[in-house]
């Protein structure tokens, strides 16, 4: 299993949105950290940078995968429209 380590603006957006939805990206990004590389539906490579997105309603998860120490990085946690900038 890999470790998960978030980026301050990662942090700070999960603190910022409301429990319960919290909780349910949480759960997802565990589920992530089990099988990085498993297959998921909700699972796309990001075009034109390095990186991964993870689809959680209408909320993303922006991260990169590090194979080399076992670590999932959150780098963003956003609505869909303002995730990708």
């Amino acid at each position: 299993m890999y470790s998960i380590e978030y980026s301050r603006e990662a942090f700070k957006s999960l603190k910022a949105m409301p429990h319960n939805l919290v909780t349910t990206v949480r759960e997802k990004i565990e589920q992530l950290a089990a099988a990085p590389h498993g297959p998921n539906n909700n699972v796309k490579k990001l075009q034109g940078r390095p990186g991964y997105r993870l689809r959680v309603g209408n909320w993303r998860v922006i991260y990169e995968i590090h194979d080399d120490r076992l670590v999932v990085m959150i780098l963003a946690v956003a609505p869909r429209g303002g995730a990708y900038q």
